[in-house]
């Protein structure tokens, strides 16, 4: 009967540490889960506050672009210039500009 009862106890406590064992696996399985889904929960956050950045920015472009502002026109007017800097390069458009500053003023000394 002690035999029987000794071996009953160690049997109890084997199935014990096993159960014990699993419970701690699962726990850090579900730790580690919860640890991914919060990472990946920051990451699509990101994305999505990146991605809402850049279609504001786009709205704003699209309606600064349609914009009949004076500010607008000479901003686009001196962008325009400076691709023709690049087009045909600064010594070219610097000529030009001061071409047409002297055609300028020509027509402001006539009109006097």
């Amino acid at each position: 009967m002690k035999t029987k009862d000794k071996s009953r106890r160690w049997m109890w406590w084997f199935l014990g540490a096993i159960a014990a064992t699993q419970l701690y696996f699962v726990r850090e399985l579900l730790a580690a889960f919860a640890l991914f889904a919060l990472g990946f929960g920051a990451i699509a956050a990101l994305v999505g506050a990146v991605y809402m950045l850049h279609s504001g920015w786009a709205v704003a472009v699209d309606r600064l672009a349609e914009s009949k502002h004076p500010v607008v026109a000479y901003t686009k007017l001196r962008v325009n210039s400076v691709e023709d800097f690049a087009r045909r390069g600064v010594v070219a458009a610097v000529a030009n500009s001061e071409e047409l500053a002297k055609r300028a003023l020509g027509r402001s000394a006539a009109a006097r």
